[in-house]
């Protein structure tokens, strides 16, 4: 007679996962997920815990397959709620990956800010962009540290304060262009809130069209918002604020539409 095999009921067989672990009331605990998920869903770009989780289970050892014990989650989290534990984990726990992905992940995600720091920035000096290989050495001059639970985005403006802050290099963020027509009576106030802002913008042209004022200046991206808020609250929304070009440069260079995503990430 043949012999069966036997596999424990226990144990459950994943693959191609990344694992989050967390210690606990003396024991451990992980969580099976999606590689690349991880991070998107802590920088709150993947909302859908489907989409992170393989496996709605909490593990004491992902890897062998050991789903954790029923009296062991009560004791370290009061609950047998497995996806409740399973947030608390992905939210508080450590991702482990092997010294190879943890390489290769900082080396991509240094390029990758890099590459949004060329785009954003230009040398005030001269008003042209910075290649990518100028940004990657400034980053690497002021041993700027990546972190792997922040996005590309979130870290290059980082890099970007630091780096006007070491002075390595002279670099700004890239102006955008807008115009904006306000009423003519409410011109004289208006224009004394706008020089107050975080940053204030540099106007270039300012001409009255009958009953209205019309500005044409250079604002940070960063003040977007602020300034569309102040329009529509000081003209009581009779006020417009219109984007003209996203990239104050030296003539002949190229435009980086990202700009236009600053507006509303930062």
């Amino acid at each position: 007679m043949a012999s069966k095999i036997f596999t424990p009921t226990n144990q459950i067989r994943l693959t191609n996962i990344a694992t989050v672990r967390l210690k606990k009331g003396g024991k451990r605990f992980e969580i099976a997920c999606y590689r690349n998920k991880v991070v998107s869903w802590r920088n709150k770009e993947e909302k859908d815990i489907d989409e992170v989780l393989q496996t709605h289970t909490v593990f004491s050892n992902v890897s062998k397959g050991q789903a954790a014990k029923k009296e062991d989650l009560m004791s370290a989290f009061n609950t047998e709620d497995q996806t409740k534990i399973c947030l608390e984990i992905l939210e508080k726990g450590e991702l482990q990956v092997s010294d190879k992905e943890r390489t290769q992940h900082l080396e991509t995600t240094f390029k990758e800010i890099a590459s949004i720091v060329s785009g954003k920035c230009i040398n005030p000096e001269t008003k042209r962009p910075y290649t990518i290989s100028i940004i990657e050495q400034a980053m690497k001059d002021i041993h700027y540290s990546i972190n792997p639970n922040r996005n590309a985005k979130q870290q290059a403006l980082e890099v970007i304060r630091q780096l006007k802050q070491s002075n390595n290099i002279p670099i700004q963020q890239a102006q955008m262009r807008v115009q904006l027509t306000i009423p003519a009576k409410d011109a004289k106030k208006f224009k004394e809130k706008m020089n107050k802002l975080s940053s204030a913008p540099h106007i270039d042209n300012e001409e009255f069209l009958g009953a209205s004022m019309q500005l044409t200046c250079a604002i940070d991206p960063g003040v977007f918002r602020e300034l569309d808020d102040l329009i529509s609250s000081e003209t009581r929304g009779q006020g417009q604020l219109e984007l003209i070009s996203l990239m104050d440069v030296a003539e002949g260079d190229e435009t980086f539409n990202e700009l236009h995503d600053e507006k509303t990430d930062e």
